[in-house]
């Protein structure tokens, strides 16, 4: 376990270094039928980290971790190993600093992905499914070229960077009841958590996974740490929640400031998609739809609220699935 949970002044440090490279997103009101603004006292926002530079709250704690290197390090290069998201946002912090950047990618990574990594001048290695795979091989290359890794959640200044948003959230709306966030490797739970947390002590956290990938809420409910293989993960829609365990540092975090985990349907993930749409012309990926999901379809396992945030953590969706999503009835 982590010997030292992230504090306060780390989170408002990590804001001020990625003032300039990461945006402050929105939140935005989402009038969900039967729940919010439709004869209830329920009001809902979704925070809106779909809009940052790389379309996905990961720019957070790349820029947070890479704005820290030195310039010896600089010169070596960075890498990290991702599906998706965090390889956009390291190979975009590395190219404000001059890095070069080499990502990781697994086989089954949504095209969009790999287009934006590539056209953001990162070189990029393929291997298997499995994310087991992606730390091997970035382990092997940091050991024959001397690359900076860049890990995708589970180090403290990943944590820090990624808190930012639940500052934000603590600070724009210090009366919110309940903030939802997605989680898999849980950099972005862990980070908003010690925020909301350690700011707003009256506020209830909860992190929700897709029931295909449930890994982080079968170790939360156990107290430990469990493993799911690529064969279970790689089900969900969820590409970016397919992590096979959530980080050593991400989960001591989560024990200390997250009040429960929700597990939310497939079904229900397109469902939440197409909502967020209607609501707010927001776009979100199915990773950045689950928490929303959690507030539709999972009320009775959440505790009452007259104020709630769910994390729209990302938008990079390919235009085939959102089209196939948006006309399901």
């Amino acid at each position: 376990m982590a010997s030292e949970l992230i504090s306060v002044a780390d989170i408002r440090a990590a804001a001020k270094r990625i003032a300039h490279i990461a945006v402050k997103t929105p939140l935005v009101e989402a009038a969900f039928p039967g729940i919010s603004g439709y004869g209830t006292d329920k009001r809902i926002w979704l925070k809106a980290e779909s809009l940052q530079p790389v379309g996905a709250f990961k720019m957070r704690g790349a820029a947070n971790k890479i704005l820290q290197l030195s310039a010896e390090e600089i010169a070596r290069g960075v890498i990290t190993y991702s599906s998706g998201n965090h390889a956009q946002a390291v190979a975009y912090a590395a190219r404000a600093v001059g890095a070069k950047a080499v990502i990781v990618m697994p086989s089954n990574a949504p095209a969009i992905k790999r287009a934006g990594t590539l056209a953001l001048g990162a070189e990029v290695v393929d291997v298997g499914v499995a994310s087991s795979e992606r730390l091997a091989m970035a382990e092997k290359l940091v050991r024959e070229h001397g690359y900076v890794i860049v890990p995708p959640y589970d180090d403290d200044q990943i944590i820090a960077g990624q808190a930012t948003c639940g500052l934000e959230i603590a600070e724009e709306m210090p009366d919110v009841d309940l903030v939802l966030s997605p989680v898999s490797g849980g950099g972005l739970l862990s980070g908003i958590a010690a925020a909301v947390k350690q700011l707003l002590p009256h506020a209830k956290v909860f992190g929700v996974e897709p029931e295909l990938a449930g890994d982080t809420a079968e170790s939360f409910r156990t107290g430990k740490i469990v493993e799911w293989g690529a064969e279970l993960t790689s089900r969900t829609i969820a590409d970016g929640l397919r992590t096979q365990s959530v980080g050593v540092r991400n989960f001591a975090h989560i024990q200390a400031f997250v009040d429960g985990i929700v597990t939310v349907t497939e079904a229900e993930i397109r469902a939440a998609m197409r909502a967020i749409v209607a609501a707010t012309r927001l776009v979100p990926e199915p990773s950045g739809a689950v928490a929303a999901a959690a507030l539709l379809f999972h009320a009775a396992e959440l505790p009452a609220y007259r104020k709630a945030v769910a994390v729209v953590s990302g938008g990079n969706v390919a235009p085939e699935m959102l089209a196939e999503v948006l006309i399901e009835s």
